[in-house]
């Protein structure tokens, strides 16, 4: 007997059907879209909608895809001849008082749904800093949310996930049963062999007070204050995140501008003007076009300003590294990607994660004291070969001093980076071999041969 369809809360729309062509791309952010073609979208409208979903790809010799927030830059939910099992329409969201436990589907947007929802309760979670980013592929990627460099990757507090497996069966992970997808399901990514239909997270206390210390320079400066941020973000408080970035400001300057960010989470204003006191000696403070220092903000209010430079509607090209070495070798490399922008909505960042935490014994194991990510968005189709051409050569110019990158800002189709420690990526495979031999989810969009998990400008290491 074959999977009874009749039994769909949501929606199956094949290739051939009215409305299709919607549904392949609906809710993808980045709208230099991709031509490849599904064999069908399901829009699930339950929990077990995803299971008759995977049933049904079981049945039809279908592979899975799925699309949860639609934010990454690769579109990797839309995926040739495979069933995309679109988690748009899951919403559910719930708060466990006794544990502080919150439960939600992975389409919620971290941002605009998550962070006003914990806010009413007096708690928080350090999701993705764009609002409209929803929680399934940030969580799955790591979760480089809200000072990652003190309270860890998001994908640390992640409690437990509901799991629809390859065989079509919902089951419970953490850390007692199902385990190993549970330690996957922290890193993988788009190479997680199942669908995840809800996230179960420990949060914390809201911040009592939040401040921020902003610093902007002209170009002319860049040199000199990133040598002085080099050697100083490291023995800066761990309750401050540190982003040093590159963007067009034109209350500031027709021409892009350096701006040094940091932006303390603490108890009260007293903890914020300590915490904030080293951005006090950039030496370069007396020719900044700006200072704020201190000043009080609000998440709502850094929030809005994510979303001001992530405007719906556009083109994207985005890419990524992890950055090691001592700054004479660092700074050169990073020197392109920051000062040639090649429009004025395009903006590169500097994210400090010094000094390095230990990482859990996840998936995710791929991080550098400095990450860089290079976001260019346009609205011309005309502009796509330029605006990616830029954006290869920047990156090839940050190679001598890369180690990896991190899934979220990557396209292994464009270009292989290693991501994962080789340990943990040995381990992964042998995880997916057992629980999904016949490779019923689609994996990583890397290419015809596949993810290497290596850097494609060095040798290969033979095992």
């Amino acid at each position: 007997m074959g999977v009874d369809l009749t039994t769909l809360a949501g929606t199956l729309v094949l290739r051939d059907d009215d409305g299709f062509e919607a549904a392949r791309v609906d809710r993808v952010f980045n709208r230099r879209l991709p031509g490849r073609r599904p064999a069908a979208v399901l829009k699930a409208a339950s929990e077990q909608d995803v299971v008759t979903g995977v049933r049904l790809a079981l049945e039809r010799g279908w592979k899975v895809a799925v699309r949860s927030g639609g934010h990454s830059w690769a579109q990797w939910s839309v995926r040739d001849d495979a069933l995309v099992i679109d988690l748009g329409d899951l919403q559910h969201l719930s708060y466990d008082e006794a544990t502080g436990i919150v439960s939600l589907s992975p389409a919620v947007q971290g941002g605009a749904v998550l962070a006003p929802f914990l806010d009413r309760l007096g708690r928080f979670f350090p999701g993705g800093h764009c609002p409209t980013v929803g929680v399934g592929g940030f969580l799955l990627q790591g979760g480089q949310g809200w000072n990652a460099r003190g309270w860890g990757w998001a994908a640390e507090h992640v409690e437990a996930v509901d799991v629809v497996t390859a065989d079509g069966d919902l089951v419970r992970a953490d850390a007692h049963q199902n385990s190993d997808l549970y330690w996957a399901a922290r890193g993988a990514g788009p190479g997680f062999f199942g669908v995840v239909t809800r996230f179960h997270l420990r949060t914390m206390p809201a911040p009592g007070h939040v401040a921020q210390t902003v610093q902007a320079f002209r170009l002319d400066d860049f040199d000199e204050v990133m040598t002085w941020l080099h050697g100083t973000h490291a023995s800066v408080a761990d309750t401050v995140e540190i982003v040093a970035l590159t963007k067009t400001d034109r209350s500031l300057s027709e021409d892009p501008v350096l701006l040094v960010t940091g932006v303390a989470l603490v108890a009260d204003a007293a903890a914020a003007d300590v915490a904030l006191a080293p951005f006090r000696d950039n030496p370069a403070l007396d020719r900044a076009l700006l200072v704020l220092d201190a000043v009080p903000t609000t998440l709502e209010e850094q929030r809005k300003r994510q979303l001001a430079d992530n405007p719906e509607g556009h083109r994207w090209a985005v890419d990524n590294a992890w950055l090691s070495g001592p700054v004479e070798r660092v700074l050169p490399a990073l020197r392109p990607a920051y000062t040639t922008l090649p429009n004025d909505k395009a903006f590169t960042i500097w994210f400090s994660m010094a000094p390095l935490r230990t990482l859990p014994d996840m998936a995710f194991s791929m991080q550098s004291e400095i990450y860089l990510a290079s976001y260019v968005l346009w609205e011309d189709p005309s502009e796509d070969d330029a605006h990616r051409a830029w954006l290869a050569d920047v990156m090839t110019h940050l190679e001598p001093v890369t180690v990896g990158q991190y899934l979220g800002d990557g396209d292994l189709a464009r270009r292989q980076v290693k991501f994962m420690a080789d340990a943990n990526w040995s381990r992964l495979r042998e995880i997916r071999a057992r629980r999904d031999p016949g490779g019923l989810f689609v994996g990583y969009l890397a290419g015809p041969d596949g993810p290497t998990n290596a850097n494609h400008w060095e040798p290969a290491v033979t095992p």
